[in-house]
Protein backbone atom coordinates (compact mmCIF):
# COMPACT_ATOMS: atom_id res chain seq x y z
CA UNK A 1 0.00 0.00 0.00
CA UNK A 2 2.64 2.51 1.10
CA UNK A 3 4.65 2.34 -2.10
CA UNK A 4 1.64 2.55 -4.44
CA UNK A 5 0.09 5.52 -2.60
CA UNK A 6 3.45 7.28 -2.30
CA UNK A 7 4.23 6.91 -6.00
CA UNK A 8 0.81 7.97 -7.25
CA UNK A 9 0.50 10.87 -4.81
CA UNK A 10 3.58 12.40 -6.47
CA UNK A 11 1.53 12.66 -9.67
CA UNK A 12 -1.05 14.72 -7.72
CA UNK A 13 1.08 16.99 -5.49
CA UNK A 14 -0.51 19.32 -2.97
CA UNK A 15 0.33 23.03 -3.40
CA UNK A 16 2.20 24.08 -0.27
CA UNK A 17 0.14 26.08 2.22
CA UNK A 18 -3.23 25.45 0.55
CA UNK A 19 -5.93 24.61 3.13
CA UNK A 20 -9.54 23.64 2.33
CA UNK A 21 -12.43 22.45 4.47
CA UNK A 22 -14.99 19.74 3.64
CA UNK A 23 -18.43 21.22 4.29
CA UNK A 24 -22.05 20.39 3.48
CA UNK A 25 -21.22 20.91 -0.19
CA UNK A 26 -18.01 18.88 0.00
CA UNK A 27 -14.92 20.63 -1.34
CA UNK A 28 -15.41 23.48 -3.80
CA UNK A 29 -12.90 25.92 -5.24
CA UNK A 30 -11.22 26.82 -8.52
CA UNK A 31 -10.56 23.62 -10.48
CA UNK A 32 -6.81 24.29 -10.71
CA UNK A 33 -6.47 23.72 -6.93
CA UNK A 34 -8.27 20.37 -6.83
CA UNK A 35 -6.11 17.67 -8.43
CA UNK A 36 -4.54 16.52 -5.13
CA UNK A 37 -7.93 16.75 -3.39
CA UNK A 38 -9.49 14.38 -5.91
CA UNK A 39 -6.70 11.84 -5.53
CA UNK A 40 -7.04 11.93 -1.76
CA UNK A 41 -10.86 11.66 -1.89
CA UNK A 42 -10.33 8.54 -4.00
CA UNK A 43 -8.21 7.20 -1.14
CA UNK A 44 -10.79 8.17 1.49
CA UNK A 45 -13.73 6.74 -0.45
CA UNK A 46 -11.87 3.44 -0.69
CA UNK A 47 -11.31 3.40 3.07
CA UNK A 48 -14.99 4.25 3.64
CA UNK A 49 -16.03 1.40 1.36
CA UNK A 50 -13.79 -1.09 3.21
CA UNK A 51 -15.12 0.18 6.55
CA UNK A 52 -18.83 -0.03 5.61
CA UNK A 53 -18.46 -3.09 3.34
CA UNK A 54 -20.57 -1.12 0.85
CA UNK A 55 -20.30 0.82 -2.39
CA UNK A 56 -19.45 4.51 -1.88
CA UNK A 57 -20.05 7.34 -4.36
CA UNK A 58 -17.70 10.14 -5.45
CA UNK A 59 -19.35 12.99 -7.36
CA UNK A 60 -17.16 15.53 -9.14
CA UNK A 61 -19.20 18.75 -9.26
CA UNK A 62 -19.39 22.30 -7.97
CA UNK A 63 -23.18 22.51 -8.36
CA UNK A 64 -24.27 26.14 -8.92
CA UNK A 65 -20.72 27.58 -8.80
CA UNK A 66 -19.16 29.19 -11.90
CA UNK A 67 -17.86 26.92 -14.66
CA UNK A 68 -14.18 27.42 -13.77
CA UNK A 69 -14.78 25.97 -10.29
CA UNK A 70 -15.16 22.32 -9.43
CA UNK A 71 -15.58 20.20 -6.34
CA UNK A 72 -16.19 16.76 -4.90
CA UNK A 73 -18.75 15.11 -2.62
CA UNK A 74 -18.65 11.65 -1.05
CA UNK A 75 -21.87 9.61 -0.95
CA UNK A 76 -22.58 7.11 1.83
CA UNK A 77 -24.17 3.65 1.35
CA UNK A 78 -27.86 4.63 1.40
CA UNK A 79 -27.25 7.57 -0.92
CA UNK A 80 -26.96 10.02 1.94
CA UNK A 81 -24.15 12.49 2.61
CA UNK A 82 -21.03 11.18 4.32
CA UNK A 83 -21.06 11.34 8.14
CA UNK A 84 -19.62 14.29 10.09
CA UNK A 85 -16.67 12.23 11.42
CA UNK A 86 -15.63 11.32 7.89
CA UNK A 87 -16.03 14.94 6.78
CA UNK A 88 -13.32 15.61 9.37
CA UNK A 89 -11.13 12.88 7.88
CA UNK A 90 -11.66 14.44 4.43
CA UNK A 91 -10.36 17.80 5.67
CA UNK A 92 -7.49 16.09 7.49
CA UNK A 93 -6.35 14.19 4.37
CA UNK A 94 -6.86 17.13 2.02
CA UNK A 95 -4.67 19.43 4.08
CA UNK A 96 -1.87 16.95 4.88
CA UNK A 97 1.43 18.09 3.39
CA UNK A 98 2.93 15.71 0.86
CA UNK A 99 5.41 14.08 3.24
CA UNK A 100 2.76 13.38 5.93
CA UNK A 101 -0.01 11.95 3.72
CA UNK A 102 0.81 8.31 4.55
CA UNK A 103 0.84 9.10 8.28
CA UNK A 104 -2.59 10.73 8.08
CA UNK A 105 -3.93 7.81 6.03
CA UNK A 106 -2.70 5.31 8.64
CA UNK A 107 -4.28 7.45 11.36
CA UNK A 108 -7.73 7.06 9.74
CA UNK A 109 -7.19 3.31 9.23
CA UNK A 110 -6.25 2.85 12.91
CA UNK A 111 -9.01 5.07 14.32
CA UNK A 112 -11.67 3.25 12.28
CA UNK A 113 -10.07 -0.19 12.70
CA UNK A 114 -10.31 -0.79 8.94
CA UNK A 115 -9.50 -4.23 7.58
CA UNK A 116 -7.44 -3.36 4.49
CA UNK A 117 -8.00 -6.84 3.05
CA UNK A 118 -11.70 -6.01 2.54
CA UNK A 119 -12.71 -5.29 -1.09
CA UNK A 120 -13.76 -1.76 -2.01
CA UNK A 121 -16.30 -0.56 -4.60
CA UNK A 122 -16.58 3.06 -5.72
CA UNK A 123 -19.12 4.69 -8.08
CA UNK A 124 -17.88 7.87 -9.77
CA UNK A 125 -19.77 10.55 -11.67
CA UNK A 126 -19.15 14.07 -12.94
CA UNK A 127 -21.06 17.07 -14.31
CA UNK A 128 -20.32 18.86 -17.59
CA UNK A 129 -17.47 21.12 -16.43
CA UNK A 130 -14.40 21.02 -18.71
CA UNK A 131 -12.17 20.15 -15.73
CA UNK A 132 -14.29 17.12 -14.78
CA UNK A 133 -12.48 14.54 -16.94
CA UNK A 134 -8.98 15.10 -15.53
CA UNK A 135 -10.25 15.45 -11.95
CA UNK A 136 -12.19 12.18 -12.26
CA UNK A 137 -9.00 10.47 -13.38
CA UNK A 138 -7.30 11.70 -10.20
CA UNK A 139 -10.10 10.07 -8.16
CA UNK A 140 -9.58 6.81 -10.09
CA UNK A 141 -5.86 6.97 -9.29
CA UNK A 142 -6.63 7.30 -5.58
CA UNK A 143 -9.02 4.34 -5.60
CA UNK A 144 -6.69 2.08 -7.59
CA UNK A 145 -3.69 2.83 -5.37
CA UNK A 146 -5.57 1.18 -2.48
CA UNK A 147 -6.81 -1.69 -4.62
CA UNK A 148 -10.41 -0.51 -4.97
CA UNK A 149 -12.72 -1.27 -7.90
CA UNK A 150 -14.56 1.52 -9.71
CA UNK A 151 -17.61 2.01 -11.90
CA UNK A 152 -17.32 5.30 -13.76
CA UNK A 153 -20.78 6.55 -14.77
CA UNK A 154 -19.31 9.52 -16.62
CA UNK A 155 -21.76 12.39 -17.05
CA UNK A 156 -24.60 12.15 -14.53
CA UNK A 157 -26.52 14.52 -12.27
CA UNK A 158 -25.53 14.49 -8.62
CA UNK A 159 -28.93 12.98 -7.59
CA UNK A 160 -28.53 10.22 -10.17
CA UNK A 161 -25.26 9.10 -8.58
CA UNK A 162 -26.86 9.17 -5.11
CA UNK A 163 -29.64 7.00 -6.56
CA UNK A 164 -27.15 4.52 -8.11
CA UNK A 165 -25.29 4.09 -4.82
CA UNK A 166 -28.54 3.41 -2.93
CA UNK A 167 -29.74 0.95 -5.61
CA UNK A 168 -26.47 -0.96 -5.43
CA UNK A 169 -26.39 -1.21 -1.64
CA UNK A 170 -30.06 -2.24 -1.40
CA UNK A 171 -29.33 -4.96 -3.99
CA UNK A 172 -31.89 -3.58 -6.44
CA UNK A 173 -34.72 -3.06 -3.93
CA UNK A 174 -34.65 0.71 -4.56
CA UNK A 175 -34.25 0.29 -8.31
CA UNK A 176 -31.76 -0.62 -11.01
CA UNK A 177 -28.36 1.13 -10.62
CA UNK A 178 -28.28 2.40 -14.20
CA UNK A 179 -29.23 5.70 -15.81
CA UNK A 180 -31.89 3.90 -17.84
CA UNK A 181 -33.19 2.27 -14.65
CA UNK A 182 -33.52 5.74 -13.11
CA UNK A 183 -35.47 7.00 -16.14
CA UNK A 184 -37.72 3.96 -16.17
CA UNK A 185 -38.58 4.08 -12.47
CA UNK A 186 -39.41 7.80 -12.45
CA UNK A 187 -41.24 7.85 -15.79
CA UNK A 188 -43.43 4.83 -14.92
CA UNK A 189 -44.47 6.48 -11.65
CA UNK A 190 -45.12 9.79 -13.43
CA UNK A 191 -47.23 8.11 -16.11
CA UNK A 192 -49.27 6.28 -13.44
CA UNK A 193 -49.92 9.57 -11.64
CA UNK A 194 -50.80 11.28 -14.93
CA UNK A 195 -53.67 8.81 -15.45
CA UNK A 196 -55.37 10.47 -12.47
CA UNK A 197 -55.31 13.92 -14.04
CA UNK A 198 -58.34 15.18 -15.93
CA UNK A 199 -57.82 15.71 -19.65
CA UNK A 200 -54.89 18.10 -19.85
CA UNK A 201 -54.59 20.39 -22.85
CA UNK A 202 -51.29 20.82 -24.67
CA UNK A 203 -50.93 24.23 -23.00
CA UNK A 204 -51.31 22.64 -19.57
CA UNK A 205 -48.65 20.04 -20.41
CA UNK A 206 -46.21 22.71 -21.64
CA UNK A 207 -43.31 23.56 -19.33
CA UNK A 208 -40.35 25.86 -20.04
CA UNK A 209 -37.17 24.41 -18.52
CA UNK A 210 -33.91 26.31 -17.95
CA UNK A 211 -31.15 23.67 -17.85
CA UNK A 212 -28.48 26.11 -16.53
CA UNK A 213 -26.24 24.99 -19.44
CA UNK A 214 -25.47 21.98 -17.27
CA UNK A 215 -25.89 18.25 -16.84
CA UNK A 216 -29.63 18.54 -16.09
CA UNK A 217 -30.33 19.75 -19.63
CA UNK A 218 -28.46 16.78 -21.11
CA UNK A 219 -30.29 14.28 -18.91
CA UNK A 220 -33.74 15.77 -19.53
CA UNK A 221 -33.16 15.36 -23.28
CA UNK A 222 -32.34 11.68 -22.65
CA UNK A 223 -35.35 11.19 -20.40
CA UNK A 224 -38.00 12.94 -22.50
CA UNK A 225 -38.87 9.88 -24.69
CA UNK A 226 -39.67 7.90 -21.51
CA UNK A 227 -42.43 10.40 -20.63
CA UNK A 228 -44.55 9.48 -23.69
CA UNK A 229 -45.59 13.08 -24.48
CA UNK A 230 -47.34 13.51 -21.11
CA UNK A 231 -45.13 16.52 -20.53
CA UNK A 232 -44.04 18.92 -23.28
CA UNK A 233 -40.75 20.48 -22.21
CA UNK A 234 -39.28 23.47 -23.99
CA UNK A 235 -35.61 23.39 -23.01
CA UNK A 236 -33.44 26.52 -22.92
CA UNK A 237 -29.84 26.97 -21.74
CA UNK A 238 -29.26 23.41 -22.92
CA UNK A 239 -25.42 23.55 -23.06
CA UNK A 240 -25.36 24.09 -26.84
CA UNK A 241 -24.13 27.63 -26.17
CA UNK A 242 -23.53 29.70 -23.07
CA UNK A 243 -21.55 29.01 -19.90
CA UNK A 244 -22.64 26.80 -17.05
CA UNK A 245 -24.69 28.75 -14.45
CA UNK A 246 -23.89 32.09 -16.12
CA UNK A 247 -26.96 34.36 -16.00
CA UNK A 248 -29.11 31.23 -15.72
CA UNK A 249 -29.95 28.37 -13.39
CA UNK A 250 -31.86 28.08 -10.12
CA UNK A 251 -29.39 30.02 -7.99
CA UNK A 252 -29.33 32.96 -10.42
CA UNK A 253 -33.14 33.08 -10.60
CA UNK A 254 -33.54 32.81 -6.82
CA UNK A 255 -30.96 35.45 -5.95
CA UNK A 256 -31.79 37.91 -8.75
CA UNK A 257 -35.57 37.26 -8.57
CA UNK A 258 -35.55 37.50 -12.33
CA UNK A 259 -35.91 35.22 -15.35
CA UNK A 260 -32.75 33.61 -16.77
CA UNK A 261 -31.22 34.84 -19.97
CA UNK A 262 -31.96 32.67 -22.99
CA UNK A 263 -35.55 31.84 -22.06
CA UNK A 264 -38.45 33.24 -24.08
CA UNK A 265 -41.27 33.42 -21.54
CA UNK A 266 -44.83 34.18 -22.52
CA UNK A 267 -47.22 35.83 -20.05
CA UNK A 268 -48.36 33.31 -17.43
CA UNK A 269 -46.25 30.44 -18.81
CA UNK A 270 -45.05 27.90 -16.27
CA UNK A 271 -41.25 27.87 -16.08
CA UNK A 272 -38.58 26.21 -13.95
CA UNK A 273 -34.80 26.32 -13.55
CA UNK A 274 -32.35 23.60 -12.50
CA UNK A 275 -28.94 24.35 -11.05
CA UNK A 276 -25.64 23.13 -12.52
CA UNK A 277 -25.76 19.56 -11.16
CA UNK A 278 -29.60 19.31 -11.10
CA UNK A 279 -30.16 18.96 -7.36
CA UNK A 280 -32.12 22.23 -7.04
CA UNK A 281 -35.22 23.56 -8.76
CA UNK A 282 -37.30 26.74 -8.61
CA UNK A 283 -40.46 27.67 -10.54
CA UNK A 284 -41.62 31.09 -11.79
CA UNK A 285 -43.82 33.00 -14.23
CA UNK A 286 -44.57 36.58 -15.26
CA UNK A 287 -48.06 38.07 -14.98
CA UNK A 288 -49.95 40.32 -17.42
CA UNK A 289 -48.30 43.39 -15.85
CA UNK A 290 -44.82 41.99 -16.50
CA UNK A 291 -44.28 41.25 -12.79
CA UNK A 292 -41.98 38.29 -12.03
CA UNK A 293 -43.30 35.67 -9.58
CA UNK A 294 -40.88 33.19 -7.95
CA UNK A 295 -42.06 29.89 -6.48
CA UNK A 296 -39.10 28.69 -4.44
CA UNK A 297 -38.44 25.76 -2.10
CA UNK A 298 -41.00 27.01 0.43
CA UNK A 299 -43.78 27.05 -2.17
CA UNK A 300 -42.68 23.60 -3.41
CA UNK A 301 -42.75 22.14 0.12
CA UNK A 302 -46.20 23.65 0.70
CA UNK A 303 -47.64 22.24 -2.55
CA UNK A 304 -46.27 18.73 -1.98
CA UNK A 305 -47.11 18.51 1.75
CA UNK A 306 -50.67 19.77 1.14
CA UNK A 307 -51.16 17.14 -1.57
CA UNK A 308 -49.75 14.36 0.63
CA UNK A 309 -51.87 15.36 3.63
CA UNK A 310 -55.04 15.28 1.51
CA UNK A 311 -54.16 11.79 0.25
CA UNK A 312 -53.48 10.54 3.79
CA UNK A 313 -56.91 11.81 4.86
CA UNK A 314 -58.61 10.16 1.85
CA UNK A 315 -56.76 6.91 2.54
CA UNK A 316 -57.67 6.98 6.23
CA UNK A 317 -54.02 6.68 7.23
CA UNK A 318 -52.95 8.11 10.57
CA UNK A 319 -49.38 9.01 9.63
CA UNK A 320 -47.50 12.04 10.92
CA UNK A 321 -46.40 14.42 8.18
CA UNK A 322 -44.06 17.33 8.87
CA UNK A 323 -42.28 20.02 6.88
CA UNK A 324 -38.66 20.74 7.80
CA UNK A 325 -37.47 24.30 7.17
CA UNK A 326 -34.50 26.53 7.99
CA UNK A 327 -34.31 30.14 9.13
CA UNK A 328 -34.19 31.08 5.43
CA UNK A 329 -37.83 29.97 5.01
CA UNK A 330 -40.39 32.67 4.30
CA UNK A 331 -42.53 33.28 7.38
CA UNK A 332 -45.73 33.23 5.35
CA UNK A 333 -45.14 29.59 4.37
CA UNK A 334 -44.62 28.60 8.02
CA UNK A 335 -47.83 30.33 9.12
CA UNK A 336 -49.84 28.80 6.27
CA UNK A 337 -48.62 25.27 7.01
CA UNK A 338 -49.15 25.52 10.76
CA UNK A 339 -52.31 27.64 10.96
CA UNK A 340 -54.24 26.67 7.81
CA UNK A 341 -53.05 23.18 6.87
CA UNK A 342 -52.32 22.08 10.47
CA UNK A 343 -49.05 20.50 9.31
CA UNK A 344 -46.21 20.28 11.83
CA UNK A 345 -43.22 22.47 10.96
CA UNK A 346 -39.73 21.78 12.29
CA UNK A 347 -36.92 24.36 11.97
CA UNK A 348 -33.33 23.17 11.80
CA UNK A 349 -29.85 24.45 10.99
CA UNK A 350 -29.03 25.39 7.42
CA UNK A 351 -27.44 22.63 5.35
CA UNK A 352 -29.11 19.73 3.60
CA UNK A 353 -27.71 17.08 5.96
CA UNK A 354 -29.47 18.75 8.91
CA UNK A 355 -32.82 18.88 7.10
CA UNK A 356 -32.47 15.28 5.88
CA UNK A 357 -31.73 14.05 9.41
CA UNK A 358 -34.68 15.96 10.91
CA UNK A 359 -37.06 14.66 8.19
CA UNK A 360 -36.17 11.08 9.15
CA UNK A 361 -37.89 11.60 12.52
CA UNK A 362 -41.38 11.58 10.96
CA UNK A 363 -43.56 9.09 9.08
CA UNK A 364 -43.39 11.51 6.15
CA UNK A 365 -40.81 14.31 6.24
CA UNK A 366 -40.95 17.00 3.55
CA UNK A 367 -37.84 19.16 3.43
CA UNK A 368 -36.90 21.95 1.08
CA UNK A 369 -34.49 24.80 1.54
CA UNK A 370 -35.70 28.09 0.13
CA UNK A 371 -33.07 27.69 -2.63
CA UNK A 372 -35.07 24.79 -4.09
CA UNK A 373 -33.03 21.87 -2.76
CA UNK A 374 -35.17 19.22 -1.12
CA UNK A 375 -37.10 15.96 -1.22
CA UNK A 376 -39.59 13.85 0.76
CA UNK A 377 -38.69 10.95 3.06
CA UNK A 378 -41.12 8.11 3.86
CA UNK A 379 -40.36 5.88 6.84
CA UNK A 380 -40.27 2.13 6.28
CA UNK A 381 -43.32 1.78 8.52
CA UNK A 382 -45.26 4.35 6.45
CA UNK A 383 -44.34 2.63 3.19
CA UNK A 384 -45.40 -0.73 4.63
CA UNK A 385 -48.82 0.62 5.68
CA UNK A 386 -49.39 2.13 2.23
CA UNK A 387 -48.38 -1.09 0.44
CA UNK A 388 -50.63 -3.21 2.69
CA UNK A 389 -53.64 -0.98 1.94
CA UNK A 390 -52.98 -1.22 -1.80
CA UNK A 391 -53.06 -5.03 -1.60
CA UNK A 392 -56.01 -5.29 0.83
CA UNK A 393 -59.14 -6.41 -1.11
CA UNK A 394 -61.35 -4.78 1.56
CA UNK A 395 -60.05 -1.28 0.73
CA UNK A 396 -62.88 0.75 -0.82
CA UNK A 397 -62.47 2.61 -4.13
CA UNK A 398 -61.79 6.08 -2.67
CA UNK A 399 -59.16 4.78 -0.26
CA UNK A 400 -57.67 2.53 -2.99
CA UNK A 401 -57.25 5.50 -5.34
CA UNK A 402 -55.56 7.57 -2.60
CA UNK A 403 -53.10 4.84 -1.56
CA UNK A 404 -52.24 4.09 -5.19
CA UNK A 405 -51.46 7.77 -5.70
CA UNK A 406 -49.29 7.66 -2.57
CA UNK A 407 -47.51 4.53 -3.84
CA UNK A 408 -46.75 6.12 -7.23
CA UNK A 409 -45.62 9.35 -5.55
CA UNK A 410 -43.16 7.40 -3.39
CA UNK A 411 -41.74 5.78 -6.55
CA UNK A 412 -41.42 9.16 -8.26
CA UNK A 413 -39.51 10.80 -5.41
CA UNK A 414 -35.74 10.36 -5.10
CA UNK A 415 -35.52 9.92 -1.34
CA UNK A 416 -31.72 9.90 -1.26
CA UNK A 417 -31.27 13.63 -1.92
CA UNK A 418 -32.84 16.70 -3.53
CA UNK A 419 -33.33 15.97 -7.24
CA UNK A 420 -34.47 18.65 -9.71
CA UNK A 421 -35.75 16.11 -12.27
CA UNK A 422 -37.69 14.05 -9.73
CA UNK A 423 -39.04 17.16 -7.95
CA UNK A 424 -40.12 18.68 -11.27
CA UNK A 425 -42.08 15.55 -12.20
CA UNK A 426 -43.73 15.43 -8.75
CA UNK A 427 -44.76 19.09 -9.06
CA UNK A 428 -46.10 18.60 -12.59
CA UNK A 429 -48.10 15.54 -11.49
CA UNK A 430 -49.56 17.30 -8.43
CA UNK A 431 -50.60 20.36 -10.45
CA UNK A 432 -52.24 18.14 -13.08
CA UNK A 433 -54.05 15.91 -10.55
CA UNK A 434 -55.36 18.92 -8.62
CA UNK A 435 -56.19 20.86 -11.79
CA UNK A 436 -54.07 23.81 -10.67
CA UNK A 437 -52.30 26.42 -12.74
CA UNK A 438 -49.00 27.92 -11.62
CA UNK A 439 -51.00 31.04 -10.64
CA UNK A 440 -53.32 28.93 -8.44
CA UNK A 441 -50.28 27.44 -6.77
CA UNK A 442 -48.68 30.85 -6.22
CA UNK A 443 -51.92 32.15 -4.64
CA UNK A 444 -51.86 29.55 -1.82
CA UNK A 445 -50.15 32.22 0.28
CA UNK A 446 -48.34 35.52 -0.32
CA UNK A 447 -44.62 35.64 0.42
CA UNK A 448 -43.35 38.23 2.85
CA UNK A 449 -40.96 40.61 0.99
CA UNK A 450 -37.45 39.15 0.95
CA UNK A 451 -34.07 39.71 -0.62
CA UNK A 452 -31.00 37.47 -0.86
CA UNK A 453 -27.54 38.95 -1.32
CA UNK A 454 -24.16 37.31 -1.89
CA UNK A 455 -21.29 38.65 0.21
CA UNK A 456 -17.74 37.84 -0.86
CA UNK A 457 -15.30 37.07 1.93
CA UNK A 458 -11.61 36.26 1.80
CA UNK A 459 -11.28 33.29 4.15
CA UNK A 460 -14.00 30.96 5.32
CA UNK A 461 -12.13 30.40 8.59
CA UNK A 462 -12.89 34.03 9.52
CA UNK A 463 -16.54 32.89 9.83
CA UNK A 464 -16.28 29.46 11.46
CA UNK A 465 -20.05 29.10 11.99
CA UNK A 466 -21.01 30.01 8.43
CA UNK A 467 -23.07 27.26 6.83
CA UNK A 468 -22.91 26.38 3.15
CA UNK A 469 -25.82 24.73 1.37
Amino acid sequence: MNQEVSQKSKLHPKPEGLALQYGTAGFRTHAKHLDHIMFRMGLLATLRSKKTKSTIGVMVTASHNPEEDNGVKLIDPMGEMVTAVWEGYATQLANAEQDSLLKELKDVIEKEDIDMSEPASIYIGKDTRPSGASLSRAVLDGVSSLGGKTHDYGLVTTPQLHYMVCCCNTHGCYGSPTVEGYYQKLSQAFLQLSQNASNCTDDQKRLLVDGANGIGALKMTEMEPFLCSKLHMVLSNDSSSGKLNHMCGADYVKVQQNAPQGMNMGVGERCCSFDGDADRIVYYYTDSKGCFHLLDGDKIATLISTYLKELLTQAGLNLQIAVVQTAYANGSSTRYLEDVMKVAVCCTKTGVKHLHHAAQEYDIGVYFEANGHGTVLFSKAAQKQIQELVKDPKTNDERKRAVRLLESTINLINQTVGDAISDMLVIEAVLAIRGMSVQDWDAIYTDLPNRQLKVTYVKRVEFPNLQHS
